[in-house]
């Protein structure tokens, strides 16, 4: 068995090795025309990824128009421009085998688009028109506002998505997160076509935006290219500052569901990424995970899928979460909250870390294979403090000793706020408190 630990071992070495020669093999380079910042990364491959990044998300819009702008943008690149209807629009980018998208989420919005290299000019050409002139066209106004409603009605009534979205009004209740970005079914409902395209041109400029491009594409065509078309944005007004919050005590919430499988999340604070307890956190969370896989789904059946994280996506308030699916709440909370106290106490292991590292590297590498994700990444890295963390994302991981994710775990996981969506006679206020804790420490908010 030992054997064979040391060849898995070798073989990830060499698998980390490869993907890192790759990727550090490609230059990227930061700049701005005219007025528009942007991140280049050079890769000799036949695809292109190129996002436009809108700061701000759900801090945008006000709680009634929740889902607006994710409305908004889907609308944009799906309806047509000025210049070609839906369908000439549709049809044009599907003979080029180019993927035009647009969505958004809680801190910021985006438009993507992936192309081969063949086709870069014609798809750049569509994929700058539709940001810059969309139609909003009237009918797909109608078809897009049944789709986004039905989603919402889906999501409310699925418990997984559910108890996700109820843990953001719990924790941020009265802040930006608090909204949903995809929208609520009162929200959606209530948007006309001049709400959408009025939101639209007062949220789509360069002082909000940022374009990352990654492929195969010369410098100076990337810049004419840029000059002719997305310069004509306007200035617009750059994001408003996102509420900063600690959580110094817990905020619980019970949600009464009968339903045969209950759904709890605990959230603790976390350091932002571009803090030196970024990265030791994440790592700490992931080594917690396996740590609740083996104590509550191998020992004891507990549920399917337990799970610790922190959430990649999260930029000026990041936090960290652990998350279980069970029929039993109360024995599967005193596991999660024992765990964690055991943490508090006794610290990893080192083995626990090398392990760790090994892993969390590959996979993180191998999620980077692609230049969609590679985009992607350099685009939140550089939201969260500098896209300088996503190229030196290896070098930082393999800097953390078990000291820093000793200190990191201890330090921010005092406070845990959960939230709860099932049967509310399986529990009891008590089953949520930490050690030490007492019921007058927690805030309990009881929905039906």
């Amino acid at each position: 068995m030992k054997g064979m630990f040391r060849i898995s071992s070798f073989l990830c070495f060499l698998l980390i090795t490869g993907l890192v020669q790759a990727q550090n093999g490609s230059e990227i380079k930061e700049l701005m025309v005219d007025g528009i910042k942007v991140i280049y990364k050079q890769v000799p491959k036949e695809i292109i990824s190129v996002r436009l990044f809108i700061n701000g998300g759900t801090s945008n819009y006000s709680l009634a128009q929740q889902g607006i702008e994710n409305f908004a943008f889907n609308l944009a690149v799906s309806g047509g421009t000025r210049s070609m209807d839906k369908t000439a629009f549709s049809t044009e980018i599907e003979r080029l085998g180019t993927t035009i998208e647009g969505s958004s989420g809680i801190e910021y919005g985006q438009f993507n688009m992936l192309c081969i290299r063949p086709s870069w000019d014609k798809s750049w050409q569509l994929f700058a028109d539709a940001i810059l002139n969309p139609a909003f066209d009237e009918g797909q106004f109608t078809i897009l506002k049944e789709q986004l409603v039905a989603e919402a009605k889906q999501a409310a009534s699925d418990p997984d998505s559910r108890i996700a979205q109820a843990a953001m009004e719990n924790i941020f209740k009265g802040m930006d997160y608090e909204k949903d970005p995809g929208g609520t079914e009162t929200s959606l409902s209530a948007l006309t076509r001049e709400d959408v395209v009025n939101y639209y041109q007062k949220i789509v400029g360069k002082k909000r935006a940022m374009l990352v491009v990654v492929g195969n594409v010369d410098l100076n065509d990337l810049k004419r290219k840029i000059s002719e078309t997305l310069s004509k944005l306007p200035a617009g007004k750059e994001a408003p500052e996102v509420q900063q919050i600690t959580w110094n005590q817990p905020s619980n919430m019970i949600e009464n569901r009968e339903i045969a499988t209950n759904y709890i999340r605990g959230y603790m604070n976390s350091p932002k990424l571009s803090e030196k307890d970024g990265i030791p956190m994440m790592i700490a969370m992931d080594i917690l995970h396996d740590r609740l896989w083996i104590e509550i789904r191998t020992k004891r059946g507990l549920s399917y899928a337990p799970a610790a994280f922190v959430p990649s996506s999260i930029i000026d308030n990041p936090y960290s979460v652990i998350y279980v699916s069970t029929t039993d709440p109360k024995q599967s909370i005193k596991v999660m909250v024992d765990e964690v106290s055991k943490l508090k106490r006794e610290g990893f292991e080192e083995s626990e870390l090398i392990n760790k590292k090994q892993t969390f590297l590959t996979e993180y590498l191998m999620q980077q294979e692609t230049l969609g994700a590679q985009s992607a990444s350099l685009g939140q890295s550089e939201l969260k403090g500098g896209w300088e963390i996503s190229d030196r994302f290896t070098e930082l991981v393999n800097a953390v000793t078990l000291e820093d994710i000793n200190r990191v775990i201890d330090k921010y996981s005092d406070v845990i706020s959960w939230t709860y969506l099932g049967k509310e006679s399986a529990i009891t206020e008590e089953d949520f408190l930490q050690p030490g804790q007492t019921p007058k420490d927690a805030k309990i908010d009881a929905e039906r």
